[in-house]
């Protein structure tokens, strides 16, 4: 099969963490041709969706010490040609958020890739519909006590009911932007006003999970069924979990409360097109659905001595 991935710029990703690349990996080990792009290289011609693909051939890390080890030199970039989409078997949108106008315009280019020829993994329509903190209002037997606004009052009587809270900027990524709200804090009208910029945007608010300092678990969703599953755990002083924020990562199991939510999800997901997707989940309540880049497969690999990648390029020969 012929693979593109839409990223970010290549030099700029982690080899031994980001998933797109485990995902490349897996399909040249498949010996499919896997070539890149980025947003801004994508055109629609003649009612098709175009872009300049680069093929690209990965040194895979390898594991050592429990720690995956990259080459020096670990991608080659061979010949580029600007041809239609429909030429691929699949195109994989991967390109991180945060979601704005630039990403919704080529969500609307990749609107015009062929669906007869080519899987769009996810689907245009589903990243849309999704903003990865709204997305889990819709299963309110999932998530915790949550609130969206832009109103400080709204948000102060919700604080001050609950006595504790987690703010979440809707765009936000990898953590960026989460605080942590405690309702005797003579700082809290000010975290408010700047994270809503002074009303003008709204945030995300939910009640804090005590359970949070035990973990924030990342579960891989491929079609809606779980394979695989990370826990995130705080250091320190820090409440969050996030690889990116320096939580460390422990091998976690897949309960029967995280496969109830998981088939809560499922019919939403495949409606939508969302059939890679990472979601969160602390203390058995769903707290995010991420959509655009989710990630977790090596921490996941390395922990369970598993291959996601492979597994995901066996589900994508039969969807094909």
């Amino acid at each position: 099969m012929k693979l593109a991935f839409i990223i970010d710029p290549i030099h700029r990703l982690d080899p031994g963490h980001d998933t797109s690349i485990a995902l490349m990996e897996a399909a040249q080990t498949a010996e499919h041709e896997v070539w890149i792009t980025q947003f801004d290289q994508l055109s629609v011609i003649d009612g098709q969706a175009w872009a300049t693909l680069t093929s690209v051939s990965l040194q895979p890390v390898r594991l050592v010490d429990g720690v995956w080890k990259a080459s020096e030199k670990w991608f080659s970039l061979g010949p580029s040609q600007f041809q239609p989409l429909a030429n691929m078997d699949a195109v994989w949108i991967r390109k991180d958020p945060p979601v704005t106008v630039t990403y919704l315009y080529a969500t609307y280019v990749l609107d015009y890739v062929a669906p007869h020829r080519t899987l769009v993994i996810n689907h245009p329509r589903g990243l849309r519909a999704a903003n990865e903190k709204m997305y889990a209002l819709q299963f309110r037997d999932a998530i915790p006590e949550t609130i969206v606004s832009q109103s400080k009052d709204v948000i102060l009587n919700f604080v001050q009911a609950k006595g504790m809270a987690v703010l979440k900027p809707l765009g936000g990524k990898a953590g960026e932007g989460i605080l942590l709200l405690q309702a005797d804090d003579r700082n809290l009208n000010s975290l408010i006003e700047i994270s809503t910029h002074r009303g003008q945007e709204p945030v995300m608010v939910q009640i804090y999970l005590p359970e949070a300092q035990q973990g924030d678990k990342r579960i891989i969703l491929l079609e809606g069924e779980p394979i695989g599953a990370v826990n995130r755990i705080p250091r320190g002083q820090e409440f969050r979990g996030n690889m990116a924020t320096g939580g460390r990562v422990a091998q976690a199991q897949v309960t029967d409360r995280d496969k109830e939510i998981c088939a809560q999800l499922m019919p939403a997901l495949q409606r939508d097109g969302l059939m890679f997707v990472g979601i969160d989940i602390i203390g058995g309540y769903l707290t995010e659905i991420n959509v655009t880049s989710p990630t977790g497969i090596r921490e996941i690999d390395r922990l369970d001595d598993t291959s996601l990648g492979e597994q995901v390029m066996n589900w994508l020969i039969k969807a094909k």
